[in-house]
């Protein structure tokens, strides 16, 4: 249930970034969206790695137990960002 939660707040932050760049971007739409994805990876990169950090530190996990969560926590808000990176950057 953990993993779903920092998922889904990746997937908020993500949606945040865009809007935020588009709302301090002065070019066009699609390349706002594309520049938001960018900077949103590794702002999630390092979320999931304090996530990671906290498996490990705080809830007794070994490095091991966490490595798969962490690949997933990154990959699928990663995913989707790259997703919207690739198609709105070729506008």
């Amino acid at each position: 249930m953990h993993t779903l939660k920092i998922v889904a707040g990746g997937m908020v932050l993500l949606a945040i970034c865009v809007l935020a760049s588009r709302l301090i971007g002065g070019e066009g739409h699609a390349l706002a969206v594309a520049r938001g994805a960018l900077v949103f990876l590794p702002i999630w990169l390092a979320l999931a790695g304090v996530n990671m950090w906290f498996g490990v530190t705080r809830a007794g996990y070994t490095v091991s137990d966490e490595a798969p969560l962490f690949l997933l926590v990154f990959a699928i808000p990663g995913s989707v960002a790259l997703l919207l990176w690739w198609r709105y950057s070729r506008v």
